[in-house]
């Protein structure tokens, strides 16, 4: 076999539901367009169900795509089925994504249906769904704990109805490679009209192991993989994309078949986007995408790269978007040559507006930063994207003081619902001074979860990267912020993840 291995992204929907993830609009159909460029055949963009913020965000994905399909995701169910519809109505190419629960521990306790009652609904779920749109996918869900004889019979009956992929998610992350792919080879050899449908793949990364079903999966005729930019999702993630992809590209031996229409140089670009969207840093040691991931320190590996790359190097670093022929700018660069840049990572502007905030910006920093590098382009631009968002609260200006032997102060001066505001605290260090007169003036009442700072790019005039997580009434927000100055990238990254608190909650999606 030499077929093709078609991507679902699921980054949108399920990378999403990790804590503190959550995306606005524009930043959905910002990195839907990115996905887009490195050539995903499908994006699953949300749950349009859930809320009217994620109808919204569906829609606007789907009516900003033309080249991949976009999808949404159902409940076996009229109404969510219908409103996905409406969603997607915009979208060149749009699928409808239900599903319904199959293993007994979920039809009992969850679903409180019996076995004949959930055969009947997930087909007349796929019925419904055909009256939308030809392409429909039917999902198991909990496909890993269900029995194979019902699995059988349940997924004959949505392909009879209509159902043109039928996913097969591991949906705690419970099963072993080998298992899982025989799971696939029976399936596909037992269900008398399995040649009607492409058979696909959805696995969680509770041990480890994500990556590794998919893959087990594939080589028992799978052909298509779910999966998400940097393994993002609900627990321990889902199976990362860049990891799928660039295992089929590099051993097309082992798996019959190929990933070719992708444009695998995007792959470094959309960690990098997802990575700045939601705060979610990724390790060093991150297989294709980490810092690390073609760096040599052994004496021993870097003779032998010297002397000819493949004796340490399965894949090139330039064949996923790592490049040493980076553009630098700097105060003396222009706005052509800073647009161009930020073209050739991606990042286009809406309106003329957008890029004259971004340039101005850009500026500001090439004043305390000698060069500029991409990383410091995209954080630069999360940075612009998250002052355009409807804010509360805004940073006026902030004064810390800290020396040896006293306790460090800080003064603040906060616009809060177009009100300005000061406050002045100490604390145990500059940063948590600068917090403690932030909620002096807010008084919100989260408790802080976690506080990271990483350095964009070397040097000691390098912005620093925060990210803070905050936690109130079981709900889980992320904040980001940039700057050369770590106290006050830290008062912004504080005070993004304030302003999401504020905004009206979400509902929760469903598991897969």
């Amino acid at each position: 076999m030499n077929d093709k291995l078609i991507i679902f992204d699921t980054t949108l929907r399920d990378g999403e539901q990790s804590p503190g993830a959550s995306m606005t609009k524009d930043e959905k159909v910002r990195l839907a367009k990115g996905l887009e460029r490195l050539g995903v055949d499908v994006i699953e963009a949300g749950f349009p169900i859930a809320s009217p913020g994620d109808f919204e965000a569906v829609q606007a994905v789907a009516n900003a795509i033309t080249e991949s399909t976009v999808c949404g995701l159902a409940r076996a169910l009229d109404k969510d089925i219908d409103r996905a519809a409406e969603a997607l109505k915009g979208a060149r190419s749009s699928r409808i994504h239900t599903f319904i629960a199959t293993s007994p521990i979920h039809m009992k306790m969850k679903l409180r249906m019996e076995p004949d009652q959930v055969v009947e609904q997930a087909a007349r779920a796929v019925q419904r769904a055909r009256q939308h749109t030809d392409n429909v996918e039917f999902s198991p869900e909990d496909a890993g704990r269900s029995e194979i004889d019902f699995l059988c019979r349940v997924i004959e009956a949505v392909i009879a109805a209509g159902a043109r992929t039928v996913n097969i998610p591991d949906t705690v992350g419970y099963a072993m490679p080998h298992q899982f792919g025989e799971l696939i080879h029976q399936l596909i050899e037992r269900v008398p009209n399995s040649d009607q449908a492409v058979f696909s793949v959805h696995c969680h990364n509770d041990l480890g192991l994500a990556v590794a079903n998919s893959l087990s999966a594939v080589m028992n005729g799978a052909r298509q993989v779910e999966c998400t930019i940097n393994g993002l999702g609900e627990r321990a993630g889902n199976a990362a994309l860049e990891e799928i992809v660039m295992g089929v590209r590099t051993r097309p031996d082992v798996f019959g078949c190929t990933v070719d229409h992708l444009d695998t140089t995007q792959i470094v670009t959309c960690s990098r986007l997802v990575s700045s969207i939601t705060g979610f840093a990724v390790q060093p040691n991150k297989a294709i995408v980490g810092a690390n991931a073609f760096a040599h320190e052994s004496g021993i590996h870097q003779d032998g790269v010297l002397k000819s790359r493949e004796t340490y190097e399965i894949m090139r670093a330039q064949d996923v978007g790592w490049s040493a022929n980076r553009m630098v700018l700097g105060k003396h660069s222009g706005r052509n040559a800073f647009r161009s840049r930020l073209q050739e990572l991606g990042i286009e502007f809406t309106s003329d507006e957008e890029l004259n905030d971004a340039f101005a910006r850009f500026k500001d920093l090439a004043d305390k930063k000698h060069e500029i590098y991409d990383e410091d382009l995209q954080a630069l631009v999360t940075d612009v994207n998250l002052a355009a968002e409807n804010e509360r609260i805004k940073l006026v200006y902030s004064k810390v003081c800290s020396e040896t032997g006293e306790t460090p102060q800080a003064q603040v001066s906060l616009w809060l619902d177009g009100v300005e505001k000061q406050a002045s605290a100490r604390g145990d260090g500059p940063v948590d001074a600068a917090f403690k007169a932030i909620e002096a003036i807010v008084e919100s009442g989260t408790h802080l979860l976690l506080y990271s700072v990483n350095a964009i790019t070397s040097g000691t005039d390098s912005q620093g990267e925060v990210t803070v997580r905050v936690e109130k009434g079981g709900r889980i927000v992320n904040g980001q912020g940039a700057d050369t100055d770590i106290v006050i990238a830290s008062a912004k990254a504080y005070i993004h993840a304030l302003n999401k608190m504020l905004a009206p909650a979400q509902r929760a999606h469903p598991q897969l």
